[in-house]
């Protein structure tokens, strides 16, 4: 079985040792999607909602440079600083995860890269 790297410059580039995602035949799987906006290379403006909604569009990016789409995601995890975000974060979830969402686990964490609120990884099925 073979792996390949995926790049794409919709998404931001990888600030560390470490690739936005690696696919075998069968599965893709991305490293965790901040809320940067890839044309910039900013934290995007606002709360929880804005910055989840940037944070699947990364991921989005990164499963489609990969031969993936939402529609094939298997499994996500979704790190959330607080807790307390986790109804505000599952509606903007809920918009790009309409039909059929995959299985998902959300686990809060002590702190997120550049002090974000949300990161967001998945395992995809390739199409």
């Amino acid at each position: 079985m073979s792996r390949k790297i995926i790049q794409t410059d919709k998404a931001p580039g990888a600030v560390g040792p470490y690739s936005q995602g690696t696919r075998t035949e069968e599965l893709l799987f991305t490293a965790g999607q901040i809320p940067l906006d890839p044309t910039t290379g900013k934290l995007v403006e606002g709360g929880i909602q804005e910055q989840t909604r940037q944070s699947l569009k990364n991921l989005q990016a990164v499963l489609e440079a990969g031969g993936a789409g939402l529609e094939t995601v298997m499994k996500s995890t979704v790190f959330l600083q607080d807790m307390g975000e986790f109804s505000l974060m599952n509606e903007v979830y809920g918009e790009f995860f309409v039909d059929n969402p995959p299985a998902r686990s959300v686990v809060e964490v002590a702190a997120l890269p550049l002090g974000v609120r949300v990161e967001i990884e998945a395992i995809a099925l390739i199409k």
